[in-house]
């Protein structure tokens, strides 16, 4: 699995129109969802801080995320245009990825 974890700070007159952009049933996750290689997306509010977010987006692999990045750029790019003034600061936190098999 690959996951791609992003923190955002987000902007105060603009907390209603993030979540429901950056939702697990958004237009982030409806875009993502026109990969096969996509599972999912989380979204997190900090109980500390209501203008700090974290999103999760699990993939099958970094191949199909790099594979939905090639085909769907055009409409990435016009979804994260339209997210430009949400947001005060967003970063990557990680893009991380299980390999190994549990035992148990």
């Amino acid at each position: 699995m690959y996951v791609l974890i992003w923190e955002y700070q987000v902007k105060a007159d603009r907390l209603a129109e993030f979540e429901e952009i950056y939702s697990p049933t958004g237009a982030w996750t409806k875009l993502f969802q026109k990969s096969k290689g996509y599972l999912e997306t989380e979204l997190l509010r900090d109980a500390s801080d209501p203008h700090r977010y974290i999103t999760i987006d699990r993939w099958m692999s970094s191949q199909e995320y790099e594979a939905f990045l090639f085909q769907w750029k055009t409409e990435y790019a016009t979804i994260d245009a339209q997210c430009e003034g949400l947001t005060e600061r967003e970063t990557l936190l990680g893009k991380l990825e299980t390999d190994f098999h549990e035992t148990r």
